[in-house]
């Protein structure tokens, strides 16, 4: 996390740390409402990777 002193994080780098954090939460969640969340959280964070990487991808162009 060098980023911590020198620049901001990109998003790229904010969704995989988020999704890191809540991974080690799900881990200890028991079953019920609160790992429901999480994993919505999840799949959410896992999209919106995906979003990122489409949008930064070199082969984008604008719609016409």
């Amino acid at each position: 996390m060098a980023w911590l002193f020198n620049e901001s994080p990109t998003l790229y780098e904010r969704l995989t740390a988020e999704k890191k954090r809540l991974q080690i939460e799900l881990d200890l969640a028991g079953p019920g409402s609160i790992r429901d969340r999480l994993l919505e959280k999840l799949r959410d964070l896992h999209a919106a990777t995906h979003i990122n990487e489409w949008l930064s991808s070199p082969g984008l162009r604008a719609p016409n």
